[in-house]
């Protein structure tokens, strides 16, 4: 083999190693992205979930004025939902705010007029039309972030991943306590 093939052999391999870093850096990118779009989905629907609360939390003090320790924990739950920042604290505090929310419609049963009032049955409807908003778009996030991590993690991507600081993202789970639940106690 003579030099003068040696040199074109060699840029050809150059250029497809380049094309093929080019594309497994370009594909890394947009899966990245997508992460990041479905968290911002996520946290849409949190922030929906967020602000139904005060309206829900409205209606039943109208009709339950003693049942303040579970409007107090609603109310904390929210607040600390609206202030966490990070999928992991975001995660925990959606599921305190669930059983706090599970607790107060445990707590509605005693009220049948409540239970029958329009603006409760609206505001409820809406809660749970966003509740499903929400197991979606967790899903959807969590698929993207399986998808990314998985292409961190396999050979050759994981060597480019590692150089450019391409890191594992966090799923989006539910706490151990969403496993349980409610207690409600009457006092």
């Amino acid at each position: 083999m003579s030099k003068k093939m040696i040199i074109p052999i060699i840029i050809g391999v150059v250029v497809l190693l380049g094309i093929s870093i080019a594309g497994s850096y370009n594909s890394l990118v947009s899966l990245e992205q997508k992460v990041e779009k479905e968290g911002s989905n996520i946290e849409i629907a949190l922030q929906r979930r967020a602000d139904l609360i005060p309206n829900l939390v409205a209606t039943v003090q109208g009709y339950a004025k003693h049942e303040k320790r579970v409007i107090d924990a609603i109310t904390t739950a929210r607040t600390e939902l609206l202030n966490a920042s990070g999928v992991d604290a975001k995660s925990k505090a959606n599921e305190k705010l669930t059983t706090a929310l599970n607790s107060l419609f445990v707590i509605v049963e005693n009220y049948p007029d409540l239970k029958a009032s329009t603006n409760f049955i609206q505001l409820q409807d809406e809660l749970a039309g966003t509740e499903n908003r929400l197991a979606t778009v967790r899903r959807d996030y969590n698929d993207a972030v399986n998808l990314y991590n998985t292409k961190v993690k396999s050979f050759p991507t994981n060597l480019m991943a590692s150089m450019f600081g391409f890191e594992k993202k966090e799923l989006f789970e539910a706490a151990e306590s969403s496993y349980t639940k409610p207690v409600v106690e009457f006092e």
